[in-house]
């Protein structure tokens, strides 16, 4: 990290200095705003949560290391020098801002109301082949993590593919603005946020943000198979490039080979793009699922946009690695989970159920409340439920109190699944002996603040002990 002086930091947040004049050229080596991960010469913003205050850490970072922290108010007479702001939040923003400025690297933004981590994987994987790139990490994806993300960036970086969330309008342009992207990508327009957003239409509004502080020479790649983002048809006086499968989209996907849990092969056709002319790309993508095509095809277009090879844009592909909670297979001695429990909305709730049909032998659903989605929270969580049940889910388990409906959803349809409903998954948890055999294929997903993961581990040490029950317990539940 360098140029980031204690006078430029001061500078850019529109903060004043206070301590030894003789430091102001003294540059940091890092930002954090987590006391525990403050390292030698870093500077420390301290953020006001709701139940803690960074600023009761600053004396003990200042302790282990740091060369200067932020503050919203006088610290009086320290011997460490420290820049008073009037917001910390909004000066971590305006120094992340000013660092993307200096750097001389291309920035691919990606949002979408689904697939925004898979489709960000898979295009840093593509461009990894070539290029040295730096992709968020986590769930560093909002006003406060995208800064830290870039704050991760050196000099040696030559792109950043950069993962954008949001839940309510201006957020985006916010986060545009502290980008600042060469690449745009939008994944889809889902039901996703409604309580703050409304509809599809204010979804789409909102992502659309990003096109607000797109750099002069830029490229905007859109979902052509999603009926909202096919409305999009000008960019600032420039075409957008559509991808899709079942559109008369540029850049397309065919001869779709699904091979169950072990992936998707297929052909994707690319346009000529910059010099690059015309490309076919035979895709082996090691993660299942129609909505990795999708993925693939976006990395595929943004790989040859920046002057990969097919063969570079094949291997990248191929090299695709899970991340934890998104559509993670873990296989124990009696199960294979499907870890997919970071994040829910219908749409991706959907997306997972396919995943999840396309095993062998008995398949079971563990899904949980989807928050934030309106008014309509209740019909969305009763459809998922149906939807669960037409797919042919041997066992479906609803966990929570909105999951009550996908329960009532799924008894709706009566196909011989077992449906199960707990109103909590501590009461789950304590079922589980009962409710899983040798060789099942089990599904975890819900919003992030069911916190499913405990499910997952629960089930990874019960796979893994190679215990099994020979049959289905129903006295928690109901049997159709």
């Amino acid at each position: 990290m360098k140029g980031l002086s204690l006078a430029a930091i001061a500078s850019a947040c529109g903060g004043t200095c206070c301590g030894p004049e003789e430091l102001l050229s003294r540059e940091i080596t890092g930002v954090a705003i987590d006391s525990r991960k403050i390292e030698e010469g870093f500077l420390f913003v301290p953020i006001k949560g709701a139940r803690v205050d960074g600023h009761d850490f600053i004396e003990q970072v200042m302790e282990k290391g740091a060369l200067c922290s932020l503050s919203e108010h006088s610290l009086g007479d320290v011997p460490y020098p420290y820049i008073v702001v009037e917001s910390t939040e909004q000066a971590l923003k305006d120094l992340a801002r000013y660092y993307r400025s200096r750097l001389n690297l291309k920035v691919i933004g990606i949002t979408g109301s689904v697939g925004k981590t898979s489709t960000k994987e898979l295009i840093a994987s593509v461009l990894a082949q070539k290029y040295h790139v730096l992709k968020t990490e986590g769930n560093y994806n909002n006003e406060i993590g995208l800064p830290l993300t870039i704050f991760r960036l050196t000099e040696e970086d030559e792109i950043a593919v950069l993962e954008m969330g949001i839940d309510h309008f201006g957020e985006m342009h916010r986060l545009a603005d502290i980008a600042r992207p060469d690449v745009c990508v939008i994944t889809n327009i889902g039901y996703a946020h409604l309580e703050s957003l409304g509809s599809r239409e204010g979804i789409l509004k909102a992502k659309t943000e990003m096109f607000d502080h797109l750099q002069d020479e830029f490229c905007v790649v859109l979902n052509g198979d999603d009926d909202m983002l096919r409305t999009v048809s000008d960019v600032r006086g420039q075409k957008p490039v559509f991808f899709g499968i079942d559109s008369a989209a540029p850049v397309f996907a065919s001869h779709i080979e699904n091979r169950g849990l072990k992936g998707t092969l297929c052909t994707i056709q690319l346009p000529a793009c910059g010099d690059s002319p015309e490309a076919t790309i035979q895709a082996d993508i090691p993660i299942p699922g129609k909505h990795m095509v999708y993925n693939a095809l976006a990395g595929a277009y943004i790989g040859r946009l920046f002057g990969l090879s097919a063969e570079e844009i094949e291997s990248g592909i191929r090299a695709l690695q899970p991340v934890s909670g998104r559509n993670h297979q873990i296989e124990t001695d009696t199960l294979t989970i499907l870890d997919d429990c970071y994040n829910a909305n219908p749409a991706s709730m959907r997306a997972s159920l396919d995943v999840l049909a396309m095993a062998l032998g008995r398949r079971t659903a563990v899904m949980g409340d989807m928050k934030e989605l309106g008014k309509d929270e209740d019909r969305l969580h009763f459809e998922t439920g149906e939807y669960a049940a037409r797919k042919g889910i041997d066992q479906i388990i609803c966990i929570g109190p909105l999951a009550e409906h996908m329960y009532q959803g799924a008894k709706n349809i009566a196909s011989g699944n077992t449906v199960l409903y707990y109103p909590d998954k501590e009461r789950f948890l304590n079922d589980v002996s009962s409710l899983f055999q040798k060789g099942d294929t089990v599904l975890v997903k819900a919003s992030n603040s069911m916190k499913f993961s405990q499910i997952v581990e629960t089930l990874k040490e019960f796979g893994c002990n190679g215990y099994c029950h020979t049959g289905n317990s129903t006295e928690k539940g109901e049997t159709l």
